[in-house]
């Protein structure tokens, strides 16, 4: 068995693309009308096709047990970019206690986004603030091996 892709149900599926491609660049691999695949696997399915599929008359939005994860290399930039939108924010840029610094905002049908700075750039910022590579892996609380792939 394999894994495919994680479907989201929205409201509005050409809002929805357009978000997708706008905020984080995605676009249409494959189109089926009321179910569209972006590229990295993302699909989306109208509210109105997922209700007949599952036989029901109801679908809630706005949950707060799940969320996409993206990565991103050059995070302040990304974050730069979301000032362009009107974005509704989870919460401000944070930074975890590992260094990592995320931010969480909904998409238009209120699925929760996490963007965080790719784990090796925060590696290699560290290491550039002059942290020796114990240093760093005592911060991120990840192993050497992982710190000597990132100066690699």
């Amino acid at each position: 068995m394999k894994l495919k892709n994680p479907m989201l149900v929205v409201t509005d599926i050409d809002r929805s693309v357009e978000f997708y491609k706008k905020v984080f660049g995605l676009h249409i691999i494959m189109d089926f009308g009321a179910n569209k695949t972006l590229t990295g696997g993302l699909a989306l399915q109208t509210a109105e096709t997922y209700k007949e599929f599952i036989g029901a008359s109801d679908i809630s939005f706005g949950g707060n047990n799940f969320e996409l994860y993206f990565e991103e290399d050059d995070f302040d930039k990304f974050a730069d970019k979301l000032k362009e939108y009107d974005i509704e924010y989870v919460h401000p840029i944070m930074e975890h206690s590992w260094g990592q610094r995320v931010v969480r905002f909904y998409d238009p049908d209120k699925h929760i986004i996490e963007v965080g700075e790719n784990m090796k750039v925060v590696c290699k910022r560290f290491l550039d603030s002059g942290m020796t590579p114990e240093q760093v892996a005592k911060r991120m609380d990840v192993p050497m091996k992982f710190v000597n792939a990132c100066m690699r």
